[in-house]
């Protein structure tokens, strides 16, 4: 069981340390075969899916990063057998050349995984956005 959760907070934060170093090709792997998306907003599935939203919607900067760091706390996961569910907070701070570093945003994960084969894979990601400061620096208009 506690390799089970740890598999679990390894994708978590998994997609964090990705996204934030613009490996927009890691994070979709993560969901080659979940679903991504907002509650109420439009749903991405696969890997083909989730990479075209990151590329159209998240700006590079000349280092090839969003210029990010993704904090995630509050993971509490539930295991029953070969499906998972996990909730976590997130808050996203940025500096650029443009920006001080800030906060730029805040809210919450609910996921779903399954075991398949004996590895954890996500099942569905979906992101409430519960604060947003100034995001002009992070979001593509």
């Amino acid at each position: 069981m506690d390799d089970d959760r740890a598999a679990i907070a390894a994708l978590v934060f998994g997609y964090a340390e990705r996204l934030d170093a613009g490996d927009f090709a890691g994070v979709a792997a993560l969901f080659a075969d979940a679903v991504f998306g907002a509650p109420d907003g439009p749903q991405r599935r696969g890997a083909a899916a989730v990479r075209a939203v990151l590329d159209e919607k998240v700006k590079r900067h000349p280092d090839g990063t969003p210029r990010t760091k993704h904090v995630t706390t509050n993971l509490v996961i539930e295991i029953a057998g070969t499906a998972a569910t996990a909730r976590s907070y997130f808050t996203v701070f940025q500096a650029t050349a443009d920006i001080r570093l800030q906060p730029i945003v805040a809210g919450r994960y609910h996921d779903r995984f399954v075991c398949d084969g004996g590895a954890w894979r996500f099942a569905e990601r979906v992101v409430f956005i519960d604060l947003v400061g100034d995001v002009s620096d992070h979001l593509h208009s």
